[in-house]
């Protein structure tokens, strides 16, 4: 007499489950996650080793916060840097590599993300993930969008890889231009970004 046997159980394969330490930004809910986040999880490198700027990256953010704090009005703006945290609404999350605040509008440090939008937010690349969007630009359009809705007065993104400056502002066109154009900043304030790399006297 033939005996039943039992079904074969489904082999369900589980999704490694992602550590939040890799999630560089945050929008709408959905995290997006720091560049090469997968050869964390493989093994080939660790968190530390994704998350750090280039030395071009930082060369240039530094650079730029150095003129800004030299020529900007210490009294009203403050310079922030070092990947602040902001968030522009509920559930969205970005990093900031440059933002420049309104002293008046900070009242208090809270140790927690800044919430009130800066005047003038300044990008070097980015650390994110772009692989989930059709087109890589979708994510750089959305973060300046986002920005912009959210208050802030212009948004200035420095491509190192084409050497071109994107220059966003509200109810404005949104200019590409090239590292050896003036940028207007704040109070006149104008960055010729390749004047202050050629001075640094390194190559780049």
């Amino acid at each position: 007499m033939a005996t039943a046997t039992a079904p074969a159980k489904k082999q369900t394969k589980q999704r490694k489950a992602i550590p939040k330490e890799l999630v560089y930004e945050l929008i709408n809910g959905s995290p997006v996650y720091y560049k090469d986040y997968e050869k964390v999880l493989s093994g080939q490198t660790t968190a530390e080793g994704i998350m750090g700027s280039s030395d071009l990256q930082s060369w240039i953010i530094l650079t730029v916060v150095e003129f800004l704090i030299l020529n900007l009005d210490r009294e009203k703006y403050k310079v922030l840097s070092n990947e602040v945290g902001y968030t522009p609404k509920p559930k969205t999350r970005y990093s900031l590599d440059i933002a420049i605040v309104d002293r008046s509008k900070i009242t208090k440090l809270t140790g927690k993300y800044l919430k009130t939008p800066p005047e003038v937010v300044i990008e070097v690349d980015t650390k994110a993930d772009l692989k989930r969007f059709e087109n890589p630009m979708d994510y750089f359009h959305k973060k300046t969008q986002d920005l912009l809705n959210s208050g802030v007065k212009k948004v200035i993104w420095i491509f190192t890889k084409e050497k071109k400056l994107w220059v966003a502002e509200k109810g404005k066109k949104w200019v590409i231009t090239d590292w050896d154009d003036d940028i207007e900043i704040l109070q006149k304030v104008k960055l010729n970004l390749k004047k202050l790399l050629d001075e640094e006297n390194i190559k780049y």
